[in-house]
């Protein structure tokens, strides 16, 4: 017996640039963007205090928190 294909057989999803890729990467440009057209000043309650900082960084930082948090319940784990 040969072992089993596990290709997906689909064409052009190989290499660097699969669909999947391209949607994260047209996703992430686009947050980008909207981070940086967004740059008025905002008041956040974190816990306890008030903050008050551009929405900028506010936006950048939980995009960075969902990027990290992504990473870690996503990332390929050994067999």
């Amino acid at each position: 017996m040969s072992p089993k294909d596990v290709s997906s057989g689909a064409k052009g999803s190989t290499g660097p640039f699969t669909p999947s890729r391209i949607v994260v990467l047209v996703l992430a440009i686009l947050s980008i963007v909207f981070i940086v057209e967004n740059t008025g000043e905002v008041t956040l309650r974190l816990l306890v205090p008030l903050v008050t900082l551009p929405l900028s960084l506010a936006l950048l930082a939980m995009f960075v928190a969902g990027m990290v948090c992504g990473g870690y319940l996503f990332r390929r784990r050994p067999k």
